[in-house]
């Protein structure tokens, strides 16, 4: 046995996750949250890993990952919200930094626009749309992260980017379906 639980291949193999894996899910937070509060989902999410690693599938521990950090970083806006709540409630001032769910990415006008659209969409479908376009995951990987089918992926992901096309004034997405025949249309 090895301190804090587990056994010598459990430690190797999460420490290995841990290694592949700790920049994606660090670039997952970030895409969601401000920099402290991503370097603490990050830590939620590891933690959460370890505690439950006979859990984790193999060779598909990130998909496994992004699931974990997206419930954590969904907790940690509800604490802020129950937080700023209460400090509204005794009139206290609210210290939290502004809290920018897309930090890193707003440089442009064209970008601007397209996270302002992706914003006013249901947090089921940003959600979506983030797993599939930016951590780049593949049908399978999506339906693990989202805990549901792949072929409810395929009709979450496409109404969703419809809803998106929708919000940016386009009429018909240009690119086609998604995961039509199991992989992205290009």
């Amino acid at each position: 046995m090895v301190r804090g639980g587990g056994t010598m291949s459990d430690r190797r193999r999460f420490e290995r996750v841990y290694a592949s894996h700790y920049e994606a899910v660090l670039r997952y937070c970030l895409r969601r949250t401000n920099r402290e509060d991503a370097l603490d989902a990050t830590a939620e999410t590891f933690s959460v890993a370890w505690r439950r690693r006979a859990d984790m599938p193999t060779d598909r521990e990130l998909p496994w990952l992004y699931g974990v950090a997206r419930r954590v970083v969904a907790n940690q806006r509800r604490s802020v919200n129950r937080w700023k709540t209460v400090s509204v409630r005794v009139r206290v001032a609210d210290n939290d930094p502004t809290y920018e769910p897309e930090p890193q990415v707003v440089q442009n006008q064209e970008i601007r626009h397209l996270v302002a659209a992706l914003a006013r969409l249901k947090p089921a479908d940003q959600e979506v749309i983030r797993l599939a376009g930016w951590e780049e995951l593949g049908r399978d990987e999506l339906a693990m992260a989202l805990q549901c089918t792949p072929n409810a992926v395929t009709k979450r992901l496409n109404r969703a980017l419809d809803r998106l096309a929708g919000e940016l004034g386009v009429e018909e997405r240009a690119r086609g379906r998604f995961f039509g025949s199991g992989e992205v249309a290009s």
